[in-house]
């Protein structure tokens, strides 16, 4: 159970109600990651600071913090051992899933950032050497799904670390005892900073809770519409998905609007936005996968004795390596309509907010299943117990188009579309007359 690779087994977009239940705390811990040298010359991802203190946790909340603890400074710095001192270093804001034994998600939200922090005084001389900076990620690890929502709380964070440690902690605790706000509504944090007075801070969850994580306009600037339906089509059908880029920030953005891509399916496989070195032997699972790895692997990736896969590389815009067939998996003519879509949204770019963008990349998506699979509570079998029975066949027969029909038979045989009917078949809705 300490074995670091059993942890980030992520299914992003579980609808459980801990996800996005309202009333549930926004953290469970603040932690501060920072790299230390060894005597080796080697660095290596350390915890520093942690909120709330462990001897405030619950033995259990003990228990998987240890297991924990252990993987959030390998994601934190999935290239720790690389790192080489610089005097320049851009701010990024990524993030990463963890799931514990019993399946329950957490999200680490991280600002990887360049601190100066003073040596300790020189004990002969009696006076410290300059400042050395070194790279410090502040990780907010929360079982909530809100990445905009967490983001500006970093941006928090940081502006008070800036004037101390110790004024971070009155923040979070404030932040810690505030409910989770619904869909569409905010809550005002109040905050004191000395020489500032006390700050009202507002923060609000988007209004469609199920994009909340995502950001499709990265993938928009990154891909060519084109590109992005091949990555879909493999996607569907659980194929094995390698993403390729340097900023940790682009890795779990692209990828988390990947996986929102197939809504109100989840991916139910492998999920690792950001693969730490020591991880990196998961390219040769022969089971489905969606990872992101730093382009500096790539050769390492490459060399691996790998089953087929989609290579994508987001720096370039292109695919590196693919299985051959994926024009061919989705419908043309459905295909075409959504090209015609992604086309518009990307030629309008400028002139919708992020949340429009959002709702209208998610809207052609969301269609397309309609399209396809939109009939199926039509072949529910319902008994008299009120249990139901998916009808597969009859249900694959109703598909009128040949072609349709063709690309519906290879997506009712996937984890995602069998655990969608497993859910449809224990909620029936009483209606009137047929009760």
């Amino acid at each position: 159970e300490n074995n670091p690779s059993r942890v980030p087994q992520g299914k992003p977009g579980e609808r459980n109600s801990v996800l996005y239940s309202a009333g549930q705390f926004f953290f469970e811990y603040l932690v501060v990651v920072s790299l230390k040298k060894m005597s080796d010359g080697r660095y290596e991802p350390k915890i520093t600071y942690q909120f709330p203190k462990r001897e405030n946790l619950l033995k259990g909340q003990k228990e998987e913090e240890e297991r924990l603890l252990k993987a959030i400074p390998l994601f934190c710095f999935p290239d720790g051992n690389n790192w080489a001192p610089v005097t320049e270093f851009t701010s990024e804001t990524f993030s990463f899933v963890l799931t514990n034994v019993d399946g329950s998600r957490k999200i680490g939200y991280c600002r990887r950032l360049l601190v100066s922090i003073p040596p300790p005084l020189h004990p002969s001389l009696g006076r410290r050497w300059p400042c050395h900076p070194i790279p410090v990620v502040f990780c907010i690890i929360s079982c909530l799904g809100c990445f905009g929502l967490f983001s500006k709380i970093l941006d928090e964070v940081e502006k008070r670390r800036q004037i101390s440690m110790a004024v971070i902690y009155p923040f979070m605790q404030g932040l810690r005892e505030s409910p989770f706000p619904a869909p569409g509504k905010t809550v005002t944090i109040k905050s004191f900073i000395p020489e500032s007075g006390t700050e009202l801070i507002e923060l609000t969850r988007p209004v469609d809770a199920h994009l909340e994580h995502v950001e499709f306009q990265a993938l928009l600037q990154r891909l060519s519409p084109h590109l992005i339906l091949h990555i879909f089509a493999s996607a569907v059908l659980e194929r094995r998905l390698i993403f390729l880029a340097e900023e940790l920030s682009v890795l779990s953005q692209c990828i988390h609007a990947v996986a929102a891509l197939l809504y109100p399916f989840t991916w139910a496989h492998t999920y690792i936005p950001v693969v730490p070195e020591c991880l990196l032997d998961t390219v040769c699972c022969p089971t489905p996968f969606m990872v992101g790895i730093q382009m500096r692997h790539l050769e390492r990736v490459l060399d691996q004795p790998m089953e087929e896969a989609l290579i994508v590389d987001l720096c370039e815009g292109k695919i590196l390596r693919a299985v051959g067939d994926e024009e061919e998996i989705l419908p043309i003519k459905l295909q075409n309509e959504m090209l015609t879509s992604l086309n518009r949204h990307n030629n309008n770019n400028n002139v919708h907010t992020s949340e429009q963008v959002n709702t209208l990349v998610s809207e052609a998506f969301v269609q397309f299943f309609v399209r396809m699979v939109g009939h199926y509570s039509s072949h529910i079998k319902w008994s008299k117990n009120g249990s139901g029975t998916f009808q597969e066949r009859a249900f694959c027969k109703a598909v009128a188009s040949k072609t349709n029909r063709k690309f519906v038979k290879k997506f009712v045989k996937t984890n995602m579309f069998s655990l969608f009917i497993e859910e449809a078949e224990k909620s029936r809705i009483p209606q009137e007359g047929k009760r």
